[in-house]
């Protein structure tokens, strides 16, 4: 089932790519694999997945345990406390949720011990939900600035978690919001060097996210199934 439904997301992906002139591979699946298994995990391996997101430090880390020496690229996509980094920091492919500056700063003081540069991106509340994470819209910019100056950070680009709504038209919101974030942010000049992820798209949106210029999407339920916990 997994390996179908891995086939069925990468139709879609590549049918809408085809609709807008873009080349399918310039959108990268990430299979969020939150509350699944190693069994479930390995299914997907097997269909050329290489790219899990997962929500909380401590599931991440019994996973990681479960399957080290398998090609697997973490990525860390939950809200983020700044005491859990230091579990993270020697291993995590992409942290996709910084959402302030005391987080960033952790990072870069962990990453510097390290000796080694941390890949982020920064999540940003389109939506302005009060019951979800990420730097308001308005503040993205300035949040954006002050990291640019860390060194140990390589910010990659921004990400978003769409309202939860049947409304295309909100969802579309969201996602061009965040694309003139990015847009205005790569056109500013204080970066390193240009942002190139567009994180953005689940199950429920992300045919409206790759029209609105998402490079990464996040799949669970069309991948895995419906989650039987949060």
């Amino acid at each position: 089932m997994v390996a179908e439904n891995i086939q069925n997301i990468r139709e879609n992906i590549a049918k809408t790519c085809f609709r807008l002139g873009r080349d399918p591979q310039s959108v990268e699946l990430i299979a969020v694999s939150k509350t699944f298994g190693s069994h479930h995990i390995n299914e997907a391996l097997a269909s050329g997945i290489h790219d899990f997101g997962e929500n909380y430090v401590q599931e991440l880390l019994e996973k990681k345990a479960g399957l080290e020496g398998k090609n697997v690229r973490w990525h860390f996509i939950g809200h983020l406390q700044s005491n859990k980094i230091k579990y993270l920091i020697d291993w995590i492919y992409l942290i996709q949720s910084v959402d302030s500056e005391s987080v960033a700063a952790e990072i870069q003081k962990r990453a510097q011990s390290a000796d080694k540069t941390m890949n982020v991106l920064v999540e940003v509340n389109t939506s302005e939900e009060a019951t979800k994470f990420g730097v308001k819209p308005n503040a993205a910019l300035g949040l954006i600035k002050k990291i640019a100056l860390y060194p140990n950070i390589n910010l990659k680009g921004l990400m978003t978690i769409g309202p939860f709504t049947d409304t295309k038209d909100e969802s579309r919101d969201a996602f061009k919001l965040l694309r003139t974030i990015f847009e205005e942010a790569n056109r500013s000049g204080f970066l390193k060097g240009p942002m190139t992820i567009l994180s953005m798209g689940m199950t429920h949106d992300y045919e409206i996210a790759i029209e609105e210029g998402s490079t990464m999407i996040r799949i669970g339920t069309a991948i895995f199934g419906s989650r039987t916990q949060q």
